[in-house]
């Protein structure tokens, strides 16, 4: 186990907060570890009459839209199955009224703390979505048995959407 021996932090945002630690390590050197420090986060695959819904945004930092499962961050104090319910709405208009807790992952780490919740959304009903201001998402539903299609196809970049959908495989298969 290594032993922080020194923080500081480096940057403070909205999202994230990024740490310089100085370590010491098990054979007795002394190392440094920057680490982003996430809240966590929950992935949803929601069901909606024999499809997977998903969502498709531009995504900043790759220059791309991507297509993915609904995700979002936990607020302060939230409870990962809140934060899931909520995010369902605000990306994509869905109430669920099955929601199962199926897996917990981290996603990067190597560098980050970031946890990620995921979760099975079933018998779903339709409202408004509440995208949050920056964001405009776009809903795309797909069929469940096209699902390995799309996968193999190699057209899901998202490492939380593949890992999602093949837990799902696994799931609904079974």
């Amino acid at each position: 186990m290594e032993k922080t021996l020194k923080s500081d932090c480096l940057f403070q945002g909205n999202i994230l907060t990024l740490v310089k630690d100085e370590v010491l390590l098990e054979n007795g050197k002394i190392s440094t570890r920057e680490v982003v420090l996430h809240p966590g986060a929950v992935t949803i695959i929601p069901i909606f009459e024999n499809k997977i819904v998903f969502v498709e945004q531009y995504r900043y930092p790759v220059k791309e839209r991507l297509l993915e499962l609904p995700a979002g961050k936990l607020n302060k104090n939230e409870a990962p199955e809140v934060t899931a319910y909520r995010e369902l709405i605000e990306e994509t208009g869905f109430i669920a009224k099955k929601l199962q807790h199926l897996t917990t992952f981290y996603t990067t780490p190597g560098f980050s703390n970031e946890v990620m919740y995921l979760y099975l959304a079933e018998e779903l009903q339709k409202t408004n979505p509440r995208p949050d201001e920056d964001e405009i998402v776009k809903t795309i539903f797909i069929e469940v048995d096209k699902i390995k299609e799309l996968l193999y196809s190699n057209q899901i970049k998202d490492a939380k959407t593949l890992i999602g959908l093949f837990w799902f495989l696994n799931f609904h298969d079974s």
